[in-house]
């Protein structure tokens, strides 16, 4: 038999989605675009917070929003991840680098803002890329570290790019684990939002924090009043018609089918998680050899892809994850009704003794619960699954 020649696979563990392959969250979507993206571009200042548990897909709608907002909207996109960022100094770096880097939709843009911000760039290579003169960011950033110096810059930036039909600013700062429980980040994002509202002449900026609820609780905690700051945008686990969708315009793109079969196992199994669907979705893609996926392709594909979860993420959020007491009560309840020989429980027993708060976590929780048993029989058995 021939055996299929592989190039590159569709899907992108631990990445964000390329928009082309964006599939589902249209009601998301839609109210981003309508109460944030809308509202900035005809001059109102907006403030979203993108909420949704681990793995559930907030980076990859952010940066399809951003997609969406420059291209359509004329709105310019500054995406800052603050992960490694322990202080203000760290999020003026990340803003001013992503600042940088912002603009590769549109030349014009790019080459505007290199221009101004000339000092910070090093060395450009023949390819167009770009390395960044550390030094002067330093140096720099500190200017930054008041929400005006912040309102300030962002406003020069969007002053530099008026006559390429700018119309606002989007902020977008992501992977903000690390910095919420530092009061003093609290604090700016709060006085952000203030110092614009209150200018002679607000600047139209879209800012838009991605977290899960726990981040933005301990912001809360840091400084009550960010309780009123945001206009909440909650991220759930993908219905099965747009985890389908998913699957199918990924093989689509690679010219591979997918049995139907298949199809019901990939889609059972990834429970409505981006993560997991791109793990899930790789495994079956390497492990097929003639263009179809078939069931057997598809099971394999989701043993592997348990162990690989196991490996990346679980040995390490679980016990994370056990310190939210949320989950310790969600724990509390299972213990109760379930039965711990038989690593099982009836998941509509378990939902009607839960809280509202309780339920929004309850699909995460059941993803580690799900992903610890599989690697359990996985130990014993290459060839099924033994899932309840």
């Amino acid at each position: 038999m021939t055996l299929l020649t592989k190039g590159n696979s569709p899907f992108y563990p631990g990445q964000p989605v390329p928009v082309e392959l964006f599939a589902g969250r249209r009601e998301q979507i839609q109210r981003i675009i309508k109460r944030g993206v809308e509202q900035v571009s005809r001059g109102k200042p907006v403030a979203m917070f993108i909420q949704g548990e681990y793995g559930i897909g907030k980076s990859s709608i952010a940066n399809y929003i951003q997609v969406l907002a420059e291209k359509s909207h004329h709105l310019h996109g500054i995406y800052a991840p603050l992960g490694g960022c322990s202080d203000l100094n760290d999020i003026s770096l990340a803003v001013l680098g992503a600042t940088i880097r912002s603009g590769v939709f549109d030349p014009r843009k790019s080459e505007k803002i290199k221009e101004w911000l000339a000092k910070y760039i090093g060395k450009q290579d023949l390819l167009g890329g770009l390395t960044l003169n550390f030094e002067a960011l330093k140096s720099e950033a500190p200017a930054l570290n008041s929400p005006h110096q912040m309102i300030d810059f962002l406003r020069e930036a969007k002053n530099k790019l008026d006559e390429t039909g700018v119309k606002g600013i989007l902020l977008i700062l992501d992977e903000i684990n690390g910095i919420t429980s530092n009061a003093k980040f609290a604090h700016f994002i709060k006085g952000l939002i203030d110092a614009n509202a209150l200018s002679p002449e607000p600047l139209p900026l879209l800012l838009m924090l991605c977290g899960v609820e726990e981040r933005r609780r301990e912001m809360i905690q840091k400084h009550e009043p960010v309780d009123r700051l945001f206009d909440i945008v909650e991220i759930e686990a993908m219905t099965a018609e747009e985890m389908r969708s998913f699957f199918e315009k990924a093989y689509d793109s690679v010219q591979i089918k997918v049995d139907e079969s298949a199809m019901n196992v990939l889609v059972h199994h990834s429970a409505g998680f981006p993560k997991i669907m791109h793990l899930v979705g790789d495994a079956a893609y390497w492990l097929d050899q003639d263009g179809v996926i078939d069931e057997d392709d598809a099971v394999k594909a989701v043993l592997i892809a348990a162990e690989e979860v196991g490996k990346k993420y679980v040995d390490q959020q679980v016990y994370r994850a056990l310190r939210s007491e949320d989950y310790r009560k969600i724990l509390k309840k299972i213990a109760m009704v379930g039965t711990p020989s038989s690593m099982s429980f009836r998941k509509a027993e378990i939902v009607s003794k839960l809280t509202e708060t309780e339920k929004k976590k309850f699909n995460n929780f059941l993803i580690l619960f799900y992903i610890g048993k599989t690697r359990y029989f996985a130990n014993f058995s290459k060839r099924s699954l033994c899932l309840s």
